[in-house]
C-alpha cells in the first residue's frame, strides 16, 4: 500500500509539474504562437496574439496582448493592444461566456456580417478604442472611444444585441460625412427598440444634445434635439442641404431648439438664428401635425440675390394647414409684414395682410422668368385679402425696357395672384400711384393705374401719367386666357409726339407737342414675341397737322 501511495503521489506530483510548465509556457511568446495557431486551426475565425498573461493578484482575468481577431477570409473585425478577458463560473457550462472583455487600444470593425460572435459576455468594455461601423442604418467612424455595453449578446446584423445597456464617449466621431467631437451617448437596446436617453457632441463649433428612441418600425421619436452655437459651412445649395429632411424615415419631433446659428452654403447664408419647432412628424417627404409650433427669428437670411435683414417668423401647425401668426424682415431698405394661413385641403396660401414699405429694391434679371415658372407642388394657390404699399421704390435695369418707379404707393383687396400653380393677377383690385417714374428713358409724373380682375379678364379702368409736358390718359384690358389678348386705348393731350417711340411704336414725323390718340390690339401669350401680335392706330394732332400711323403683325403699313 506504501508503494502505491508514493507512486500516486508521484503522479500527482509529476501532474502538478506539467501543469506549472505548461502555464509558464503559455505564457511565453512560443506557447501564445502555438494557442493561436490551435485555436484558429480548429474553428472559422483567425486568431493571433503575441502573449497570454495571467497574475495569481487577479486570478480570474487572462490577458492576450497584440491582438488580431477575425473571419480567415476577411478583414480583422478585432486588432488591440490587449484584451481582459474576465472568466467565472460559467465558463465550465458555456466555455465562451465571460463575465466581461476588455478591448484595449485598438480597431473594431463592424459590418452587418460580423455582428454574430461565437462569444458573449456579462459586459463588454472598450478603452481608447476606434470603431469602423458599416452597418447600414448607422455607418460611422469613430476615435478614442470609451464605455460599455451591459450585458453584451451579438447578434446576427446586431452588434450590441437585443437586450443590454450602453453608454460611450469618444474623441471623434465622423457619421455620414458628418464630423462631431466629445461625443457621449447613453441608452439601451430593448428587442428592436432603441433608446436613446441621452445624446452630447461637439459639431461644427458648437454642441448638440438630445434623446430620442426608435421603435420596431423603424420609427422615431425625437423628444428633444437642442443645437447651440452652430458654425456650419456647406458647398450645397440651400435646396440640397435641406433634402436631408425629405429623406429620413418617419421621425417626429417634440422639441427642436436652435440658439445662435450661423450656416452658410453656395449661394446662401443665415446668421444667428434662433429657432423652436414643437410637435412635427416628418415622413414621405411630408410633415404632419396635430398642435406644432414653429417660432424662428435670425439677424440676416441670404438666398441668391435676396437678403432679409431681422427676419421673425411665428406659426402654429395642425392637421388642416399652418397659421401664419406673424412675417416680418427687414428687406432692402424697407419693412415686409405678413399673416395668414396655408390650408392642406387644397394647397392655399391666403395672406389677410401683406404691407410692404420703403423698399429700394432692383429687379433681379431673372424676374420675369421668375414669374412664368409654375409653383411647387404643395401651393396651388395665393390670394392677399388685402395689401398696403408706400413709399418704395422699384428699379428694373434690364436693357431691352428698364424702367424705376420713385415712392410707389399702392393698395390692394381680395387678390388672387397665383391660380392653378401660375402666377397673375386673377381676380381682386389693385391701385398704384408713385411720384415719379421712368419707362424705357422716358419720365413721367404722378403716374397712377387702377386694376379690376375676374376670371375672364383684367381690366385697366383707370392710367394716367404726366410726361414733360401735358397728360396722357388710357384705358386696356387684357384677357385670362392663354393667349392673353391685350386691347389698349391710349389719349394724350399737349403730349410730347414722340411720347411712344421708346416704348417700341414707328416715330411720329412731326415735332413738339400735340394730341395722340392710340387703339392697339396684342397678344402677351406666354413664350411668343409680342412685337409680331401688335395692330393698331395712332392718330397724332399738332397745331394744323395731323397724320394717321398703321400698325399690322407689328410693322408699318401706312401713315
Amino acid at each position: 500500500m506504501k508503494s502505491v501511495g508514493k507512486m500516486l503521489l508521484s503522479l500527482l506530483v509529476l501532474l502538478l509539474a506539467l501543469i506549472i510548465l505548461l502555464y509558464l509556457l503559455l505564457q511565453t511568446r512560443w506557447g501564445a504562437s502555438w494557442l493561436s495557431r490551435t485555436l484558429s486551426q480548429h474553428s472559422s475565425y483567425q486568431l493571433v496574439f503575441s502573449k497570454l498573461e495571467h497574475n495569481f493578484s487577479a486570478p480570474s482575468h487572462l490577458i492576450l496582448r497584440d491582438v488580431s481577431f477575425g473571419h480567415k477570409t476577411r478583414p480583422a473585425i478585432l486588432v488591440a493592444k490587449s484584451v481582459d478577458l474576465g472568466l467565472s463560473a460559467a465558463q465550465f457550462s458555456q466555455p465562451l461566456r465571460f463575465a466581461t472583455i476588455l478591448l484595449n487600444n485598438g480597431t473594431l470593425r463592424v459590418t452587418d456580417k460580423t455582428s454574430a460572435l461565437p462569444f458573449s459576455a456579462d459586459r463588454l468594455q472598450l478603452k481608447d478604442m476606434a470603431i469602423d461601423s458599416f452597418h447600414n442604418p448607422l455607418p460611422l467612424t469613430a476615435q478614442r472611444v470609451s464605455g460599455g455595453i451591459v450585458p453584451w449578446r451579438p447578434e446576427a446584423e446586431n452588434f450590441i444585441g437585443s437586450d443590454a445597456s450602453f453608454q460611450f464617449s469618444a474623441g471623434a466621431l465622423t457619421f455620414k460625412e458628418t464630423p462631431v467631437s466629445n461625443v457621449l451617448i447613453q441608452g439601451r437596446i430593448n428587442k428592436q427598440q432603441l433608446i436613446v436617453s441621452n445624446l452630447g457632441a461637439d459639431v461644427a463649433r458648437g454642441s448638440v444634445t438630445a434623446s430620442a428612441q426608435r421603435d420596431a418600425q423603424g420609427n422615431w421619436q425625437v423628444d428633444a434635439l437642442r443645437l447651440n452655437d452652430l458654425r456650419l459651412q456647406s458647398s450645397k445649395t440651400l435646396v440640397d442641404f435641406l433634402q436631408p429632411l425629405l429623406t429620413l424615415p418617419a421621425v417626429h419631433f417634440g422639441r427642436v431648439d436652435v440658439t445662435n446659428a450661423r450656416l452658410e452654403g453656395q449661394n446662401w447664408a443665415v446668421t444667428d438664428l434662433n429657432l423652436a419647432l414643437k410637435n412635427i412628424t416628418l415622413r414621405d417627404g411630408d410633415w404632419a401635425s396635430d398642435d406644432g409650433s414653429l417660432s424662428m427669428n435670425a439677424s440676416s437670411f441670404v438666398d441668391d440675390t435676396l437678403q432679409f435683414n431681422d427676419p421673425i417668423v411665428n406659426m402654429t401647425l395642425s392637421p388642416q394647414g399652418v397659421a401664419l401668426t406673424q412675417l416680418s424682415s427687414r428687406w432692402v431698405n424697407g419693412l415686409v409684414r405678413a399673416s395668414g394661413n396655408w390650408t392642406r385641403s387644397d394647397k392655399k396660401l391666403t395672406l389677410d395682410e401683406v404691407a410692404v414699405g420703403g423698399l429700394e429694391y432692383t429687379l433681379p434679371q431673372s424676374w420675369r422668368a421668375f414669374w412664368l415658372t409654375r409653383l411647387p407642388e404643395w401651393l396651388h394657390s395665393v390670394a392677399v385679402t388685402k395689401l398696403s404699399l408706400s413709399h418704395n421704390l422699384i428699379i428694373d435695369i434690364d436693357p431691352a425696357f428698364p424702367f424705376q418707379m420713385t415712392s410707389l404707393d399702392g393698395t390692394g383687396s381680395n387678390l388672387l395672384l397665383a391660380r392653378d400653380r401660375e402666377w397673375g393677377i386673377w381676380n381682386g383690385n389693385l391701385n398704384f400711384n408713385a411720384a415719379e417714374a421712368t419707362f424705357n428713358r422716358v419720365d413721367l409724373r404722378h403716374p397712377s393705374i387702377a386694376i379690376t380682375a375676374d376670371s375672364n379678364s383684367i381690366n385697366v379702368t383707370e392710367m394716367s401719367a404726366f410726361p414733360r409736358s401735358g397728360m396722357i390718359e388710357g384705358l386696356a384690358t387684357v384677357s385670362q386666357q392663354p393667349q392673353r389678348a391685350l386691347s389698349l386705348s391710349l389719349h394724350g393731350r399737349e403730349a410730347p409726339l414722340n411720347l411712344l417711340q421708346d416704348w417700341g411704336w414707328p416715330a411720329v414725323p412731326l415735332e413738339g407737342n400735340g394730341e395722340l390718340t392710340l387703339k392697339m390690339q396684342a397678344s402677351l401669350a406666354k413664350d411668343a414675341p409680342l412685337k409680331p401680335s401688335v395692330s393698331g392706330t395712332l392718330s397724332a394732332v399738332a397745331g394744323d397737322k395731323s397724320l394717321q400711323q398703321n400698325v399690322q403683325a407689328g410693322e408699318l403699313t401706312s401713315q
